[in-house]
């Protein structure tokens, strides 16, 4: 049997975390970690997805927790962490949860990814691979420049074992990064156990030199620079590559080009979830996801790359593209939304032109992945999305360009390249 850890983390998604947990941001009209649980749901003899981070469970996450078992008939749990420990220390903390009912292997996936979530190729790649207990992490090709801003992986291309691991180098290493998706059996916990315990005698010394409140330290462990960069080369960690997509989600700004991604997937694996031009409905062009609770005129037009959320009600002759249109909000009459998430209840008014600049990755390289783009550069706010917080109200025939706002706000006028608190 099998079992699935997803291991939430993120703070990097505000204004819009404020709302609801970033894992259960929609991207393409579900909630970020719908993605994962269906993938997991689908592998054969999955018997328990196993949630665990850092957040207070509110009603929330239980409600998605509830509704996701009714869905996938499978046992979803969650469990929270006491510190944020790392994806090592999360699941060695919870290894007794992990290995009851004695599992042969599971899976532990990163919640701010997104991809096609290769799990049973990985399980197939496992069999052929090294010996019965060996390991694999989902790697991907990234062009040289951006490779540097990942976990790196150097393999022997014969045998695809991980010779080398470096997170984040600072000189190129090798072009194959890690996804953050792994496939491990209980023997991982040795490893871990391992540095718990070189951690715990470390503590042990600083504690007779300084006594402080370092206990919890000894548990917060680094599955990649702490195990993997170790175990690289001792014949027991190998990589999947996948040349299917994939994309890691850190920032608001991202969850469109995943969106994207996980939209244009929809026509093999949920075709009923993507929207078309119907007689007195509005014109779609492209990937669009439509909530049916929505109320669309049907002089609009929708798409490329569109999902908009419950309750949302667009006027007549709207045009929305490359968007995320969160519940509840309204877009009046003629307004244009460009490149933007729209946050809960927002209203936007009539000819108004809410517009972001993309953060693609650039299309003409096949490897490129997203620039994790800081928020500021050279003192200036760095174009991107244009982002607003929840219940946000954007006057008549103003432009709002490039420009976070925060939730509550009123605007009065134009804003360009700001964040408006």
């Amino acid at each position: 049997s099998l079992k699935s850890i997803l291991y939430l983390t993120g703070t990097r998604f505000r204004p819009l975390s404020f709302e609801v947990p970033k894992p259960l941001f929609p991207v393409a009209g579900v909630p970020m970690l719908q993605h994962h649980i269906e993938a997991c749901a689908k592998v054969p003899n999955m018997k328990e997805i196993l949630l665990i981070g850092f957040y207070q469970p509110n009603e929330e996450l239980n409600r998605f927790l509830f509704n996701a078992q009714q869905e996938f008939k499978i046992s979803i749990r969650y469990l929270q962490e006491y510190a944020a420990l790392g994806t090592g220390g999360g699941i060695y903390h919870f290894r007794d949860q992990i290995v009851s009912g004695s599992p042969e292997a599971f899976f532990v996936l990163n919640a701010d990814v997104c991809s096609a979530f290769p799990l049973t190729e990985m399980l197939s790649f496992q069999k052929e691979h090294g010996e019965p207990n060996s390991f694999v992490i989902l790697g991907t090709t990234a062009n040289r420049k951006q490779s540097m801003n990942y976990g790196c992986i150097v393999e022997n291309e014969e045998t695809n074992e991980v010779m080398h691991y470096v997170e984040k180098p600072s000189t190129f290493v090798s072009d194959i990064i890690n996804c953050g998706i792994y496939l491990f059996n209980p023997e991982i916990f040795q490893h871990i156990g391992t540095v718990f315990q070189k951690n715990q005698q470390d503590m042990l010394f600083l504690l007779s030199e300084e006594p402080t409140n370092g206990w919890h330290r000894a548990e917060a462990i680094r599955l990649e620079q702490d195990i993997f960069t170790a175990l690289a080369g001792q014949g027991r960690l190998y990589v999947y590559k996948t040349l299917s997509f994939w994309s890691q989600i850190k920032s608001a700004g991202s969850a469109i080009y995943a969106s994207r991604l996980y939209l244009s997937q929809y026509h093999s694996n949920h075709p009923e979830r993507l929207a078309s031009s119907k007689e007195g409905g509005p014109k779609i062009s492209g990937n669009v996801y439509i909530h049916p609770t929505a109320n669309i005129d049907p002089t609009a037009m929708l798409g490329p790359n569109v999902s908009i959320g419950t309750g949302v009600t667009i006027g007549a002759g709207v045009r929305v593209r490359e968007s995320i249109i969160l519940h509840g909000a309204n877009l009046q009459d003629h307004c244009c939304v460009l490149n933007s998430i729209v946050g809960w209840d927002s209203t936007i008014g009539k000819w108004a032109r809410v517009e972001g600049t993309p953060s693609d990755p650039n299309p003409n390289d096949p490897y490129s992945k997203i620039d994790s783009e800081t928020l500021f550069r050279d003192g200036k706010l760095t174009p991107s999305i244009t982002i607003l917080g929840c219940n946000v109200t954007i006057p008549s025939e103003v432009i709002i360009l490039n420009s976070i706002v925060l939730p509550h706000k009123d605007l009065n006028r134009s804003f360009k390249n700001q964040i408006i608190l």
